[in-house]
């Protein structure tokens, strides 16, 4: 029987579905992809916490200025999910900028947010 005080270790709560299972990750060089996972109930929690070890990533909200509205402020999101690594560049990027209405949602204000390859978009309308 393997030791698992040998192996690294990691618990998450698994977000890939509404179940919210408790997972433990263990760093195993033994199997296919180099991490073992127990606690899942699906095996969308063992993607999820393989990604999560490997790449994670996070969907960034948060508000830009905007000049000429009665709305001080305008919420964003990245379209797509990015590198947790960058979200503080995409901050200072996002902290930067002023928007001038009118926006539409889906707008892309910033096209290739921090060089991650994905736009930071409108999250509302602004006339």
């Amino acid at each position: 029987m393997e030791k698992k005080r040998n192996m690294q270790s990691k618990e998450l709560i698994c977000t890939a579905c509404p179940i919210g299972c408790r997972l433990t990750v263990f760093q195993d060089e033994k199997s296919e992809n180099w991490f073992r996972v127990e606690g899942n109930s699906c095996k969308r929690g063992i993607n999820y916490a393989i990604a999560e070890m490997t790449d994670p990533r996070r969907i960034l909200t948060s508000t830009v200025k905007v000049t000429n509205s009665h709305y001080k402020r305008l919420p964003v999101r990245t379209r797509e999910a990015i590198p947790k690594h960058l979200i503080f560049s995409c901050m200072n990027e996002i902290n930067r900028i002023e928007v001038i209405t009118p926006v539409r949602m889906g707008d892309i204000l910033i096209d290739n947010i921090a060089s991650s390859g994905i736009p930071l978009i409108a999250s509302r309308n602004l006339e």
